[in-house]
């Protein structure tokens, strides 16, 4: 087997151009819809826009509780106790009732999920992107392991191992190994070059691209234990600006001449909608989030623009900071693996100047809001802070520092958890950011911060 380390030349290639993470800015906070199904009673509290729809079968007492700023209005047919309530109103929060009668507010989403997960009701911390020596070289437990899978074609990550696909196999072993949920950041559209979208119409692209997907989830399925699957950074960003008027329906992919999938439109929608499919069926123990665009330009309508592709139908929503460390930006001239305009880049902690953490918090809340599912930060920096913009591998960042010491801020966000990893191979890591990484995070496991 290819140990991982031998693979960083492939990797990087396609890693120095994925980001989107930028600075980031205050959004607009968007409310979405969403569905209750089960039987038992009702709470939930209201102070927002919001729309939900209870179906089920009621063997007690529906009751509804909090405040409301708009009218309610309930309505029940059918007879001895069977029937549907249909409640709308204002309101910023949509209750879901589980087929056992549970009532699950979207406060409640991350503790569910990370039940599923075998994982206890705090907010997780997790590691990607460095090998499993350096983890338990300084005996770190995170929650959750992540790696790339990268490519389509030859030298794609399923050829990494034999048999085809066994790399995803090593990345579990290995999470096993810390105790960790393994996580893949499936990375795949972005191998004609970041932000070509011609593979979306090329039929040989596409069957290998499905068929990718789909090993993956089989892999999983072989695995059997809970896993996280991350779906393709900066492409829906990428995407929704060629699309016309933020409609993903606007643009051409081709999905349903895949057999898994035969029933979707030949379009954006349909790709989205067809990775949920591919997981579902083949890894019912996979877990699955998209990541929205974070370019600044399309903030303003990427929520709608999510809810159009039925990414309210995944489990988590993947959310980003910055993909490099905020030093590696500053530095003039900027190195050719940081090239980017802006400014910005360390965030205020005091949080009275922009940019600074609580927009970004916002930013995060408006998509937990908007799609009714929980927050998992990923690819985190893992520079330590400082007033010098620093060098290779050890540049200066701020977010570990504050991500871990404000962890309730976070799980107000609807944060499940926060993976820290180098977006890039010259950034910091955990074995050049002298030891901050392992004094956060284990300060933090002594005082870990509950989720809801």
């Amino acid at each position: 087997m290819k140990p991982r380390y031998l693979l960083l030349s492939l990797i990087v290639a396609l890693l120095n151009a994925c980001g989107g993470g930028g600075s980031s800015a205050t959004g607009t906070t968007t409310t979405g819809t969403g569905i209750s199904t089960g039987t038992g009673a009702t709470t939930g509290t209201s102070t927002g826009t919001s729309t939900g729809t209870t179906t089920g079968t009621n063997t007690g007492t529906s009751t509804s509780t909090g405040t409301s700023t708009g009218s309610t209005t309930d309505t029940t047919t059918g007879s001895t106790g069977t029937g549907s309530s249909t409640t709308s109103g204002t309101g910023t929060s949509t209750d879901t009732t589980t087929g056992t009668g549970t009532v699950v507010t979207l406060e409640k989403k991350a503790a569910l999920l990370a039940a599923k997960l075998g994982k206890p009701s705090r907010l997780l911390v997790g590691l990607g992107s460095v090998d499993l020596a350096s983890i338990q070289k300084q005996s770190l437990t995170p929650d959750i392991y992540d790696q790339y899978l990268v490519g389509v074609g030859a030298g794609s990550w399923p050829t990494w191992n034999s048999p085809s696909g066994a790399y995803v196999q090593v990345v579990a072993k290995n999470a096993d190994a810390m105790g960790a949920v393994p996580m893949f950041t499936l990375y795949q559209m972005a191998s004609n070059g970041d932000g070509n979208l011609t593979g979306l119409a090329n039929a040989t692209f596409m069957t290998q691209y499905w068929s990718n997907v789909r090993l993956l989830f089989q892999q999983l399925r072989i695995y059997g234990k809970p896993a996280l699957v991350n779906f393709e950074p900066d492409f829906w960003g990428y995407a929704q600006r060629i699309s016309n008027n933020a409609d993903p329906a606007t643009i051409f992919a081709l999905v349903n001449t895949d057999a898994d999938c035969s029933n979707l439109p030949n379009n954006l929608i349909g790709v989205s909608n067809c990775l949920m499919q591919i997981a579902r069926k083949y890894a019912p123990n996979a877990y699955i989030g998209f990541p929205p665009p974070l370019f600044g330009d399309l903030l303003a309508t990427s929520v709608g623009f999510l809810q159009k592709l039925n990414m309210d139908k995944a489990d988590f929503i993947v959310m980003q900071t910055l993909d490099r460390d905020a030093g590696c930006f500053e530095t003039s001239p900027q190195p050719t693996y940081c090239q980017r305009a802006g400014t910005g880049w360390y965030w205020d902690e005091t949080n009275t100047t922009s940019p600074n953490f609580t927009e970004h918090f916002a930013l995060a809340k408006s998509y937990n809001v908007g799609l009714q599912l929980p927050v998992l930060w990923w690819q985190t920096p893992l520079g330590a802070p400082s007033t010098q913009k620093g060098s290779a591998t050890q540049w200066r960042d701020n977010r570990a520092r504050y991500f871990l010491t404000h962890p309730n801020e976070l799980i107000a966000a609807g944060g499940i958890g926060v993976v820290f990893s180098a977006g890039e191979v010259n950034q910091t890591t955990i074995n050049t950011d002298g030891g901050q990484f392992k004094t956060l995070s284990t300060n933090y496991f002594l005082k870990p911060a509950s989720l809801p």
